[in-house]
């Protein structure tokens, strides 16, 4: 499915609101792959998709997850709506066709990070916490990070993440935790 098609299937499953913000992450994430060299078109479908099951209720989430042997740990069976991005990257293969390794990977690990993520997983997780449509405090210091330095900015962008999951008394998922001490191990 190209890009204009995978477009106008998303407005039409997504809330408006949710929509714009993958309109912003697709075209933020297609700028920060220019400059760290990355295929800009392969970045722009994959923030275009990233939140394709993110309208999804958490029973409905829980549901899919199983149905697809997704497996999950402890934090993800609390707080569900973290499989939007796993259960996503299932349909991104079987809904939207997209079967490249990279993209599916990018959408399954932009809402926790992990240890292991390519350039494009680092790109979709930073366009998506610095798309246009994010005003939080601390988000110009993300964006000015990510004009320069790919890997500084993804642990700021982490550090943030983890500042925020502990404000609103949230279970911390280890992935992100392995991502951050990886990122400063290196």
């Amino acid at each position: 499915m190209e890009y204009n098609q995978v477009m106008d299937k998303l407005s039409q499953v997504l809330s408006a609101k949710r929509f714009q913000h993958s309109l912003g992450v697709s075209q933020t994430a297609g700028k920060l792959a220019g400059r760290f060299g990355v295929d800009v078109q392969t970045a722009r479908l994959a923030g275009l998709l990233h939140d394709c099951a993110r309208n999804i209720s958490s029973d409905s989430l829980l549901q899919k997850a199983e149905a697809f042997a997704i497996v999950m740990n402890d934090v993800e069976r609390c707080q569900p709506v973290l499989l939007h991005a796993p259960v996503g990257a299932f349909l991104a293969n079987t809904e939207y066709g997209v079967d490249d390794p990279d993209i599916l990977a990018a959408i399954r690990l932009h809402t926790t990070g992990g240890r292991t993520m390519s350039t494009l997983a680092k790109i979709i997780y930073l366009a998506d916490c610095i798309e246009p449509g994010r005003k939080f405090p601390g988000v110009d210091k993300l964006r000015r990070l990510a004009d320069a330095d790919l890997n500084a900015a993804l642990l700021a962008a982490f550090d943030q993440s983890l500042y925020y999951v502990i404000e609103q008394g949230l279970l911390i998922h280890p992935a992100t935790i392995e991502g951050r001490n990886y990122l400063l191990q290196r």
